[in-house]
C-alpha cells in the first residue's frame, strides 16, 4: 500500500525535464526525511502539488527499500535542478521570479546568479518574510500579474508551500518551485554549496551539519524519529 506522499514522489518521477520546465500552471516542491515529517501532518497541503521530489539519497533508499521503487534524488540547489532550470531560462530567454530569505541575502544571490547566466531574465524578486496575510496576499496577486515563467520560493518548509499554492490559486500560471535554503547558501558566496566528494559520497546532509549548526537538531531529530514514521505510514497510512 503507497502512502499518500510516496504515492506523489513516485508519480513525480515519471516527469522529464522538458515536462517539468514547460508544462504551464504548475507547482513543485521537495521532501528530505526532516520536511517529511512536517509533511505527514500536513497532507491536505502537500496533495495540492502538482508533483513532490525525494531530495536526498535517505529517502531514496527508504522508497526503494519499502515499496520497490526507484526515484531520483532531486533537490533545488546546484547538485541537481537549479543548474538545469537557470540554464534553460536563460537559453530559452524565460522569466523567473523569486521569493526567499532576507532582503540583503537574496539581492546578494541574485547578483551571483547574474554572473553566471548573465542573459537571465529577471521579472523580480523580494525577501521571502511577510507583515501579514494581507501582505502575502498582495505579493501573491502582484506575482500573478507579472507572471513570470519561474516561481521560485524559499520560505522554509511550510511557509513555502502555502505562498506556493497561494499564488497559483490566485491564478498563476507559470511553473513554481520551492527552493528551501537554496539563496540564502548562494548569498554567501557559495552557490556550488556541496562540494563534489559530498555530492559523489552522498553525504550531502553531514556536510550541511557541519556548515549549518542549526540543522544539526533537525538531522538527529530525523535519524530518529523518520524511520519508524515512514515504515508506520507504510503499513497503516
Amino acid at each position: 500500500m503507497f502512502s499518500t506522499l510516496v504515492k506523489n514522489i513516485v508519480s513525480t518521477e515519471t516527469n522529464n525535464l522538458k515536462l517539468l520546465f514547460t508544462q504551464k500552471g504548475k507547482i513543485y516542491t521537495f521532501l528530505n526525511p526532516v520536511s517529511y515529517l512536517t509533511a505527514l501532518d500536513n497532507k491536505k497541503l502537500f496533495e495540492q502539488f502538482d508533483g513532490i521530489f525525494a531530495d536526498g539519497s535517505i529517502l531514496v533508499a527508504a522508497i526503494k527499500t519499502l515499496y520497490g521503487k526507484t526515484v531520483t534524488r532531486r533537490s533545488f540547489d546546484m547538485t541537481s535542478l537549479a543548474p538545469k532550470l537557470l540554464s534553460y531560462a536563460e537559453k530559452e530567454q524565460k522569466s523567473i521570479y523569486i521569493v526567499a530569505s532576507q532582503q540583503d541575502q537574496v539581492e546578494k544571490a541574485m547578483k551571483i546568479f547574474k554572473e553566471r547566466y548573465p542573459n537571465l531574465i529577471v521579472a523580480g524578486y523580494r525577501n521571502g518574510y511577510f507583515d501579514s496575510e494581507k501582505d502575502m496576499d498582495t505579493e501573491a496577486e502582484k506575482i500573478t500579474q507579472i507572471n513570470p515563467d519561474f516561481l521560485i520560493v524559499g520560505m522554509g518548509v511550510l511557509m513555502q508551500e502555502k505562498f506556493l499554492l497561494l499564488t497559483k490559486n490566485h491564478g498563476f500560471q507559470g511553473i513554481g518551485f520551492t527552493c528551501g535554503g537554496f539563496i540564502h547558501q548562494t548569498s554567501k558566496n557559495e552557490i556550488d554549496y556541496y562540494p563534489s566528494w559530498a555530492d559523489k559520497l552522498n553525504l550531502r546532509f553531514v556536510y550541511r551539519m557541519y556548515k549549518e549548526k542549526h540543522t544539526r537538531k533537525r538531522y538527529i531529530q530525523a535519524a530518529l524519529l523518520f524511520p519508524a514514521k515512514f515504515i508506520y505510514e507504510k503499513l497503516f497510512g
